[in-house]
């Protein structure tokens, strides 16, 4: 009897399981893209995917979770797009302002996205781990020489996090637009000690920075 690979046979199915996973995501962010996530049902998405309703449960406890995961993913590869032309930045409060203007962007250019990823990360700590990470880096390296040193590290990364999440509802519910992009960076840095004058230097260095998705258009 031919020896059976047991790690092999583990590495298989964990392959498996994510293909399936992944599966489940793709067919939910379909879905999400033509309507409210929450007039989605898991019905719909097992039939997207093209698997049965039981491997569903295997994965997600229901849509709410199957959702988070969808919106953790959305915020990553959105951050993963902008992250080489924001570590090109030697400053890191414009890295700050950059990351925060981009995310801003963002909710503008696709609204439904802005309202399922804040409405997720405002209710799950888990999601946006990878933002949290490099923000809590830039603003590390800003906090060395700043004017507000009772601001903790820990503090400021729930501020700036906080105030994107905010604004980004904001713009997915139709409250701004565009023109409130520059004063919401402003107010963004002011939170983390940043005086009116540098912040408003930085803003105007800030829109002279093409990101990769603004440059086609």
């Amino acid at each position: 009897m031919a020896n059976i690979n047991r790690e092999r046979r583990a590495e298989i199915g964990r392959e498996k399981r994510a293909r399936t996973r992944g599966q489940l995501i793709a067919a939910a962010k379909a879905l999400f893209s033509k309507r409210r996530w929450d007039s989605v049902t898991i019905d719909e998405v097992v039939q997207e995917a093209g698997v049965a309703k039981g491997t569903f449960y295997s994965h997600f406890i229901d849509l709410d979770e199957l959702a988070t995961a969808v919106a953790d993913e959305l915020i990553d590869t959105f951050d993963d797009l902008i992250q080489p032309e924001r570590l090109s930045m030697s400053d890191p409060l414009l890295r700050i302002a950059f990351g925060c203007d981009a995310f801003f962007e963002q909710s503008l250019s696709d609204r439904s996205w802005a309202s399922l990823a804040t409405r997720m990360a405002a209710s799950h700590h888990v999601i946006g781990q990878t933002v949290r990470v490099r923000l809590s880096r830039d603003l590390r390296d800003a906090l060395e020489n700043a004017r507000q040193p009772e601001l903790t590290l820990d503090l400021g990364v729930e501020v700036v996090f906080g105030i994107i999440l905010q604004v980004a509802a904001a713009i997915g519910e139709g409250r701004l637009d565009d023109g409130d992009r520059p004063d919401a960076v402003r107010c963004t840095l002011a939170a983390i000690g940043v005086g009116r004058r540098d912040a408003a230097s930085i803003v105007a260095r800030l829109a002279r920075v093409r990101s990769p998705f603004r440059s086609t258009s």
